[in-house]
């Protein structure tokens, strides 16, 4: 997968729709159309490179040569808001996947999507395929509205010839020392190249990769509350990120984000040699492969705060989810999709390759079939470390993680926060005072 722009604002759109569906999704897994009867279903993704939508085309050959009277229609570029607008007015498509696991509690809590396990259970589908933390972030509270379709873990990129010959960072005083060493300003003291940009305006840089990961930051308690001014962890963050921020300038920051070119495209300012290190998902690599073949580039896994190097080696993991939507037309046809697309082994390993994403079963995993570069492998150990993380889902899905990045990036980079703990406190009471209002 590569995520989009739109993730973040689709947390706060996807309340509004998400309401209008009735709470509680009753599937029965005999409505709409048989299976073998002739029928078109109508899939929508929110994938869009050329690349991409390639590789979901060749990963569903299989489908066809098995079910050849279901004729699949593709639509591209669609996102959870679409999808949920289209669920509101009672014409949605008959699959749908998406790229925020953190709305799966709302997809699942409001109905949206219809409960899988009627269907894994008639058709005796071992949920142990699937790793645990995949598992995990697929269902809420025990209703399993999706399931998983490929996966995305991040680590740090290395721009060799930038590097200077320095080994990549393994805790976050190597990364520091290192951003500053590698950074070239121009005469006025603007940033030509930057050796690592702090800022959560920076792609991927945003807190839930490095927050959770390097700093060990724990959003909800086990109660399910804000857990900002409380986690020690997300001070340390916001210290460290706001030091580097100031050494660069706010100022030049901005400018040089500004001046960048598009994440998914060729203008990538890593692929154009203007970032020295960065944190990126694995499909990055297939995107450097395609965009930037002569770039020469190592991976490493993200570096850690000093005070947990035990924990180096892990990283953030997320991944697609795919489902049915309520209301679907052809429910059975579309079950028989989502099964293929996310439990056949040659059909994952299609799709991986053809994307560079990881598989997301473990039988694909160690496939021998799985063709992607040397870089990769250190996603696929991120992917298994017992030390990755991911963040929970909620019954207003991803709102807690917006609310702490527009809290860093419009209030804390600014410099417009005095007192970092009142205002962590006040975060906290903005996250839990949305939770109640959505009924968690």
């Amino acid at each position: 997968m590569s995520p989009r722009p739109w993730r973040l604002i689709t947390a706060l759109a996807i309340t509004a729709a998400a309401t209008a569906c009735t709470a509680g999704n009753q599937t029965t897994t005999d409505s709409g159309p048989k299976a073998e009867a002739p029928q078109t279903i109508e899939v929508w993704h929110g994938w869009s490179a050329p690349h991409e939508v390639k590789a979901f085309e060749d990963a569903i050959a299989g489908f066809h040569k098995l079910h050849p009277n279901i004729t699949v229609k593709l639509v591209k570029g669609q996102d959870d808001t679409k999808i949920l607008n289209a669920i509101r007015s009672g014409t949605p498509p008959d699959v749908v996947s998406s790229f925020s696991t953190n709305n799966v509690g709302q997809f699942c809590s409001s109905g949206a999507l219809q409960n899988l396990t009627p269907y894994l259970e008639k058709d005796k589908v071992n949920l142990s395929i699937f790793p645990k933390a995949v598992q995990d972030y697929t269902q809420y509270k025990g209703n399993r509205c999706t399931l998983p379709l490929l996966a995305d873990d991040y680590a740090l990129y290395s721009n060799k010839a930038l590097m200077k010959g320095n080994p990549p960072p393994k805790t976050i005083s190597e990364l520091t020392a290192l951003a500053k060493k590698l950074t070239v300003r121009n005469p006025d003291g603007t940033i030509k190249v930057a050796g690592f940009l702090p800022s959560v305006t920076y792609y991927e840089h945003v807190p839930e990769h490095i927050a959770t990961t390097s700093f060990g930051g724990q959003y909800l308690n086990p109660q399910g509350r804000a857990n900002f001014a409380t986690d020690p962890a997300f001070t340390k963050y916001l210290q460290w990120e706001k030091s580097l921020l100031d050494w660069y300038g706010y100022d030049n920051v901005k400018k040089f984000v500004h001046s960048m070119g598009q994440e998914f495209e060729a203008s990538n300012p890593f692929e154009k040699g203007k970032v020295a290190m960065g944190i990126d998902g694995e499909w990055r690599t297939k995107f450097m492969e395609e965009e930037a073949p002569k770039v020469q580039y190592d991976t490493s896994p993200v570096p850690v705060n000093d005070d947990r190097q035990n924990t180096y080696g892990g990283g953030f993991v997320t991944g697609t989810i795919i489902g049915i939507p309520r209301g679907a037309k052809h429910a059975q046809a579309s079950w028989e999709f989502v099964k293929y697309l996310t439990t056949n082994t040659d059909a994952l390993v299609t799709f991986a390759n053809g994307l560079g994403n990881v598989p997301s079963t473990i039988p694909a995993l160690a496939s021998p079939n799985l063709k992607l570069p040397p870089q990769f492998k250190t996603f696929l150990d991120v992917f298994k470390n017992p030390n990755s993380t991911t963040i929970p889902s909620t019954i207003n899905g991803g709102d807690f993680v917006v609310k702490f990045q527009s809290f860093v990036q419009d209030q804390w980079e600014p410099g417009k926060v005095p007192d970092l703990q009142k205002g962590l406190q006040g975060l906290d009471k903005k996250v839990n005072d949305s939770l109640q209002l959505a009924g968690g």
